[in-house]
């Protein structure tokens, strides 16, 4: 068994300054591209949140990559998100490739798994692309040798998958999981779920305590996909990105429960207050 790193509290004082302040004359241009790939038929609402999320956290351009057949062409809700087929979203002008959100586990998904990781961009893994790592140990080989510019966000049965055990096994010693996690695939990692651990690339581990029980609904790992990328297309570091994204996902739904909005709380309308938190710090 390794020994597992000393466990650090992960607070808003590691994370509210990451993000510099935008100068002036700034032009979209300065805050990268990022590319959500997902959305098989009967789940395009998952790229969509993640997408959301990176245009409402700050990155400069983003494209949506749609599996499903006939899917639309347009978010009439974010018609500023741009959609394509799944493929064509794969553009070497992507800073940022977040995949996996409904993604699904075809061929093509599993194509579109192996050409992301081909691609020099960073990388969010989420959903059905840990799925697939866990099956494919040929992409998993990949995603090693890439370098430690990806950030895997599986919740503890993504994570069972992955080191080839059960979901009990990883939530009866987390910490351990995380680290196993993170020394197997060479990444950062967010291991999900009731103060979810990060695990950076230098192996520091954060236990993360913001959050509470009304983000037990769907949607949210996939805000939390999209700003992540968000903040990795803005050139924040990898672990800055992801401590930065973990922290403020919680405490955007804890800002929202104390609208006593608990019950019922949406990952959309966590979105909207991560922006106004995220915006808050950087005045303050």
């Amino acid at each position: 068994m390794p020994k597992i790193a000393r466990i650090t509290p992960l607070t808003r004082k590691h994370v509210a300054k990451l993000l510099p302040p935008r100068p002036r004359d700034s032009h979209k241009g300065q805050f990268g591209t990022v590319a959500v790939i997902g959305g098989a038929a009967g789940m395009i609402g998952a790229p969509l949140i993640a997408g959301r999320a990176a245009l409402k956290l700050g990155a400069g351009c983003v494209h949506v990559g749609l599996l499903a057949p006939q899917a639309p062409g347009v978010d009439p809700l974010q018609p500023e998100l741009m959609l394509h087929p799944a493929s064509a979203a794969l553009m070497p002008s992507a800073n940022v490739v977040a995949i996996g959100c409904g993604l699904g586990q075809s061929l093509e998904a599993q194509k579109l798994l192996h050409d992301a990781l081909k691609l020099p961009a960073a990388l969010v893994l989420d959903a059905d692309a840990l799925n697939l790592l866990a099956v494919r140990p040929d992409l998993r080989t990949m995603l090693a040798a890439r370098g430690a510019n990806a950030v895997l966000t599986p919740h503890p049965g993504e994570a069972a998958r992955l080191l080839g055990c059960d979901a009990a096994q990883v939530q009866a010693d987390r910490p351990a999981a995380a680290q196993a996690l993170a020394e197997k695939c060479g990444c950062a990692i967010v291991l999900k779920g009731t103060d979810s651990l990060c695990v950076t690339t230098d192996g520091k581990l954060y236990r993360n305590s913001s959050g509470n029980p009304g983000m037990s609904s769907p949607g949210m790992g996939d805000a939390l996909t999209g700003m992540i990328a968000a903040f990795l297309a803005q050139s924040l570091a990898v672990n800055e990105a992801m401590l930065l994204g973990v922290h403020l996902h919680g405490a955007a739904g804890d800002a929202l429960a104390e609208q006593l909005a608990s019950v019922g709380m949406t990952a959309g309308e966590v979105t909207e207050w991560a922006r106004w938190l995220l915006n808050r710090w950087l005045e303050e």
